[in-house]
C-alpha cells in the first residue's frame, strides 16, 4: 500500500463526507437518508478523533498560530460533535433530523474550506514529516473503524 501523507489523508476524508452530504440532500427515501447519515456520522467521528488525537497536537506544537486556526478548528469540532450526539439520539428521519443534518453538513463544509484553504497551507510550511504522520493517522483510523469511536464528553453531555 502506498504511503499517504497526513494532508492527503484528511482531504480524502473531506471528499468522502462532502459526497455523503450531497447524497443525503438528493435522497428521497427515509431509509436511504438514514443509511447515508449513519455513514457520514461514523466517518466524521473517526476523522475528528484522528485529527484531535494525532494531527492537531502535532501541528499545534510546531505552528505559531497568530490567526487562532487551531482553536477555531477545535471549536468547530465541538459544534459538530454536539450536533452528531443529538442526531444519534433520534431514530426517526423527520423534518428535525433532516434540518439538523443539513446544519451539520453546512458546518462541516465550512470547516473543510478553512482547513484546506488556511490551515493546510500553513502545515505544509512546518517541519513535520507528513508521511510518517499520515501512517500514524491511517493506523489509528483503522483501529477506530474496527473498535468503534469512544464517546466524547460532548456526547455524554447532550440530553442532560
Amino acid at each position: 500500500m502506498p504511503k499517504t501523507n497526513a494532508i492527503s489523508l484528511l482531504k480524502q476524508d473531506h471528499e468522502k463526507v462532502k459526497s455523503l452530504f450531497d447524497q443525503f440532500e438528493k435522497a428521497k427515501d427515509s431509509a436511504k437518508k438514514k443509511k447515508i447519515a449513519d455513514e457520514a456520522i461514523m466517518e466524521l467521528k473517526v476523522h475528528a478523533t484522528v485529527e484531535e488525537e494525532i494531527f492537531y497536537p502535532k501541528v499545534r506544537a510546531e505552528l505559531e498560530d497568530d490567526e487562532n486556526l487551531m482553536n477555531e478548528a477545535q471549536e468547530e469540532h465541538h459544534v459538530a460533535k454536539v450536533l452528531i450526539a443529538e442526531l444519534e439520539k433520534r431514530d426517526v428521519i423527520d423534518e428535525v433530523f433532516e434540518a439538523k443534518f443539513i446544519v451539520l453538513a453546512e458546518n462541516v463544509r465550512h470547516h473543510i474550506k478553512e482547513e484546506e484553504g488556511e490551515m493546510f497551507p500553513e502545515v505544509k510550511k512546518l517541519d513535520i514529516d507528513l508521511e510518517a504522520l499520515g501512517e500514524e493517522m491511517t493506523q489509528r483510523k483503522e483501529e477506530l473503524q474496527i473498535e468503534g469511536v469512544p464517546a466524547s464528553p460532548e456526547e455524554a453531555m447532550v440530553g442532560k
